[in-house]
């Protein structure tokens, strides 16, 4: 007997029957659109999540004598992958140097000690570090010893576009997974299906996807790290190293979790034993947190302000939105599964739309502190792609909680009506629920990969990229031509920091065949028209190979017109133009 006023889902098409063709293909929609953001997520290349602060030597200085070490110091400790630091000489040869460390006592400042004797000229070096929520920035500096040379050619590429692909998509496989697999349990725990042998299959393979896709991850986190081929990955030197670091050890817990459940699992399977319910849901729940714990543990939450609550909060988030989620693909895979000719009673919708609503409300309290934590700003929704990428989130949020709204009307008439309604509307609605879900896990695992505004900003005001930590000095160059013979060629001008305030000023003129030319004469001016300021003059002197000003001020924002008068004879001479914008 059905408690009072719940009544069966059935009918003349029960729920056991094969689906009707038009609900094949909404099924068959949930897929590729799960895949697209898959690949779009993939496509992006990870975001930089600590901002370099300081550089010694600073970026495009010239120095008397050849510096010792190359130190940077980062907005938040870092960790230092294998050949984290590589140094090339004015030829473009790898300098050999030692292993980088730490500074002694400051995990946020990396070093590489240099050779006791470098020949004059310009060098590079390139940089790669792992922030401390797990992930890799890098970025490229050049110094010079005694003179400037040509500059030399760029540094080979900081990563392989290969492995970030891979590596991103193992984390969304791992995301959706566990939705799928803490959604199922969620489901039958508390929903209680009148059986629940349809959701076994489902649940096993989203175990097994996890486990492959953490595994995977945890191969891959060295060559990700590293920025090196996934051919590296099976390396004893790159397997071992990743154990030593929190993000290895924190895939490696996960990996022995789900182990531990799966050896437990097939013990009392083995032996008969059936636990009590109440013992069955307290282990369940302790290994759901600790399960969900390793996520957090290496993300966003673990690096910057109020980390023990972040913490909290983003596991949190993640348990409702596994439950929310992952319970309503459990729900959907039921509604299509309970055989004839019982059905399936309306107390599971009725008890679902109850959790599902506990759960959006957890999920919008983490997430509005989650998102006042990683913003910083309100400006930084619209100036930020992590603020954009949360727009988006949240958008797609509203249109699922719209389709949820129609799934709660539906079960309502499912529970109260006089006769039993046909449920096609209701397994629609959840098609509909399921579709916009995969957006906002794929737009949700997009968040972890894109630095929080926070850090955004904080790079901007301190000059450096926030994509790449490249220090942000403004280098222009403009081609010449006086039209005499032999007199043309290029000048490659520096704004350091290229900001409001005290600037450094260096010019480089490069001759038609791409060494450094000598002229007897260069004027650097800059104007910003629509304030009617200008042109001021740099006031550049020739310091033998290059020009330059220690001191040159920026009075406003905006986008200057930088001039440069060049004159390689007596005769000849030429200006040549071109805008440059000038931050705060």
């Amino acid at each position: 007997m059905l408690p009072s006023g719940v009544r069966r889902l059935s009918g003349p098409r029960c729920l056991g029957r094969p689906a009707p063709a038009s609900l094949r293909l909404p099924v068959l929609l949930v897929l590729p659109v799960l895949l697209l953001g898959l690949l779009l997520a993939a496509a992006a290349p990870a975001s930089a999540h600590t901002v370099l602060r300081a550089a010694d030597p600073a970026d495009g200085t010239v120095l008397r004598t050849a510096p010792r070490h190359v130190t940077l110091r980062f907005s938040e400790s870092v960790g230092l992958p294998a050949d984290s630091f590589r140094v090339y000489d004015p030829g473009n040869h790898r300098v050999r140097t030692a292993p980088a460390d730490h500074a002694p006592g400051r995990s946020d400042t990396a070093r590489v000690t240099l050779p006791a004797r470098l020949a004059p000229g310009t060098y590079t070096v390139a940089w790669r570090v792992v922030s401390a929520d797990s992930h890799p920035v890098s970025g490229a500096l050049t110094f010079s010893v005694g003179e400037r040379t040509a500059a030399p050619p760029a540094p080979p590429p900081a990563e392989d576009p290969a492995t970030t692909a891979l590596y991103t998509v193992a984390r969304h496989l791992a995301y959706l997974s566990l939705a799928l697999l803490l959604g199922a349990a969620a489901f039958v725990a508390y929903c209680r299906p009148p059986t629940a042998a349809h959701l076994r299959a489902p649940a096993l393979a989203a175990a097994g996807t996890l486990l492959a896709a953490t595994a995977a991850g945890y191969l891959l986190r060295a060559p990700y790290e590293q920025g090196t081929s996934p051919a590296t990955a099976l390396t004893a030197s790159a397997l071992a190293r990743t154990a030593t670091t929190r993000p290895g050890l924190l895939l490696l817990a996960r990996i022995g979790l789900l182990l531990l459940v799966a050896a437990g699992a097939a013990l009392l399977r083995r032996r008969r034993v059936r636990l009590p319910r109440r013992t069955t849901l307290a282990v369940g729940a302790v290994l759901a947190v600790a399960l969900s714990l390793t996520w957090p543990a290496s993300g966003h939450a673990a690096a910057g302000t109020q980390v023990p609550v972040a913490i909290v909060s983003a596991t949190l988030h993640l348990l409702a939105m596994a439950a929310w989620l992952g319970g309503l693909a459990a729900l959907l895979w039921t509604l299509r599964r309970v055989p004839a000719p019982d059905g399936l009673p309306a107390s599971v919708p009725a008890r679902f739309s109850r959790l599902a609503t506990a759960s959006v409300t957890v999920l919008v309290l983490t997430g509005a502190y989650q998102s006042w934590r990683g913003l910083g700003s309100w400006q930084a929704l619209t100036s930020t792609a992590y603020g954009r990428t949360l727009l988006a989130k949240l958008a797609a949020v509203a249109v699922l909680l719209l389709a949820a709204a129609c799934s709660r009307a539906w079960t309502t008439r499912l529970t109260k009506a006089p006769t039993v309604p046909h449920p096609r509307a209701l397994r629609r609605s959840v098609l509909a629920e399921a579709a916009v879900a995969t957006v906002v896990l794929a737009l949700t695992t997009l968040l972890t990969g894109t630095a929080p505004g926070r850090a955004a900003t904080e790079s901007a005001q301190t000059g450096t990229a926030p994509e790449t930590g490249i220090p942000a000095a403004s280098v222009t160059t403009l081609p010449f031509d006086t039209g005499a013979p032999g007199g043309h060629g290029k000048v490659q001008i520096t704004l350091n920091p290229g900001r409001v305030g005290q600037n450094s000023v260096q010019a480089v003129v490069y001759g038609p065949d791409g060494g450094l030319s000598a002229v007897p004469e260069l004027r650097v001016t800059l104007t910003l028209p629509d304030r009617r300021v200008g042109p001021l003059d740099t006031r550049v002197t020739d310091r033998g190979g290059y020009w330059a000003t220690d001191a040159f001020t920026l009075p406003l924002s905006g986008t200057w017109t930088l001039k440069a008068t060049v004159r390689v004879s007596a005769l000849d001479q030429v200006t040549v133009s071109a805008p440059v914008r000038v931050a705060r």
